[in-house]
């Protein structure tokens, strides 16, 4: 799962006792363990070893350019969203070729900008666009290559906020509609249209909507080729599940296992874009408890962190299972898990100081017994975490380190005032 354990009643970010870091770099922080990194990317790796597969990180998860970077030299490449992502690609090292870019609303100057710096595919969402690259792909005399984003209509059953693959979302083109993009714009000789992309969303929890998706898709690459179309790429996208509870997402072979038989002997190479799945259990965001309070029959534990540093939960309804850094042998948690309890502790609401309802990081949560200035550790942060993160009420964003084995350091600094209102003055 990742390389955060209990030891003697202590949690480690791999070799590096938490409270060390939270003693010199403060509160709140987002840690991430870059074996954890590592691990999920080559488990990725070795699942699709039988397909020429391009593991294609998608930078929006989590896209700290030091994280970047040795993704970068682990041999992965990125899903960009915006131009800015583009940037903190290149500034990482980061491999052009190897890169994709997605997302509905690309403006000319970034794909001005990915067009220049040569990336490998545009992830094309709607014939408007298609038509837009084409037209500046002319005027900066460059030929690019582009996947066709189709919406297979598969509900990946995930939070709503987050399916991408159905057919009322703003993504991508309808599956039948699909043949008559390739056959209006297929032999351009600018913009060579020669993959098809599919992304049904995030956090997926089983395998059966992604095997749904690409059996779609593959009769679509039949009719197409048919027509006299070359496909060479099929980028199946990210979006897979993650444990925020102790082995509750299929691990990459499970989904490799179902997948891989589809497209093996397809003559097609292969994109994907995991995201959570790779950064998800890579870090926690650790905060300190200012406050307890009663009202009512409500118990609260007041925390540093705020929704400005991690807004899944109000944002998402999500699940982060949320403890103690230090605890009595006897609340060491055996898994994370939503009906965890043990003798002796209470049920609390984990809040934030931000001025909403909606700042909570869990509610009616079993926890052992807390005091003042306890550290708690928010686990499975590294997706969607820090990448999320804002400014709201004034707050300074969060410092984020990494470790390495026996060894951490700072990857971003935590923000100052000054920081603020830099850019205002």
């Amino acid at each position: 799962m990742d390389y955060f354990n209990y030891k003697k009643g202590k949690l480690f970010a791999e070799s590096v006792d938490v409270e060390t870091i939270a003693a010199e770099v403060g509160t709140p922080v987002y840690i991430y363990s870059k074996a954890t990194f590592a691990e999920h990317l080559q488990k990725i790796k070795e699942a699709y070893r039988e397909l020429e597969t391009t593991i294609c990180y998608s930078v929006k998860a989590c896209g700290n350019i030091n994280i970047l970077k040795f993704m970068a030299e682990a041999g992965s490449g990125f899903d960009i969203v915006s131009g800015g992502e583009l940037y903190r690609v290149l500034q990482a090292g980061g491999e052009p070729s190897k890169t994709v870019y997605a997302g509905v609303g690309k403006t000319d100057t970034e794909i001005i900008e990915a067009l220049n710096a040569g990336i490998g595919y545009f992830n094309i969402e709607s014939e408007a666009e298609l038509q837009n690259l084409i037209l500046l792909a002319t005027k900066e005399n460059k030929q690019p290559k582009a996947a066709l984003r189709i919406n297979p209509d598969v509900d990946p059953k995930t939070h709503t906020y987050t399916t991408t693959g159905k057919k009322e979302t703003k993504f991508g083109v309808d599956i039948e509609r699909g043949r008559k993009v390739f056959a209006n714009y297929g032999k351009n000789e600018t913009v060579k249209l020669c993959a098809i992309h599919i992304h049904l969303g995030s956090a997926g929890r089983t395998v059966e909507p992604y095997v749904e998706a690409i059996e779609k898709i593959l009769v679509l690459i039949d009719q197409v080729r048919s027509d006299g179309f070359t496909i060479e790429a099929v980028n199946i996208g990210g979006g897979y599940g993650a444990d925020y509870i102790t082995s509750a997402a299929p691990v990459a072979a499970d989904y490799a296992a179902a997948i891989v038989p589809l497209l093996k002997d397809k003559n097609l190479k292969v994109i994907l874009e995991p995201g959570a799945s790779i950064a998800a259990n890579a870090a926690i965001l650790v905060t300190q408890v200012l406050y307890l309070k009663t009202s009512g029959e409500k118990k609260f534990a007041i925390v540093d962190a705020g929704m400005n540093d991690l807004i899944r939960p109000p944002l998402y309804d999500a699940f982060h299972f949320i403890w103690p850094v230090k605890v009595k042998k006897e609340f060491v948690p055996d898994r994370r898990d939503k009906d965890l309890q043990m003798r002796g502790g209470e049920v609390v609401d984990v809040v934030g100081p931000i001025c909403e309802s909606s700042d909570f990081f869990g509610k009616d949560r079993f926890l052992p017994p807390l005091k003042r200035r306890d550290l708690l550790s928010i686990f499975t942060a590294g997706a969607y975490g820090f990448s999320m993160s804002s400014n709201y009420n004034a707050r300074v964003r969060s410092a984020e380190v990494l470790v390495d084995g026996e060894n951490f350091q700072v990857i971003r600094k935590r923000e100052n005032y000054e920081d603020l209102v830099a850019l205002e003055r």
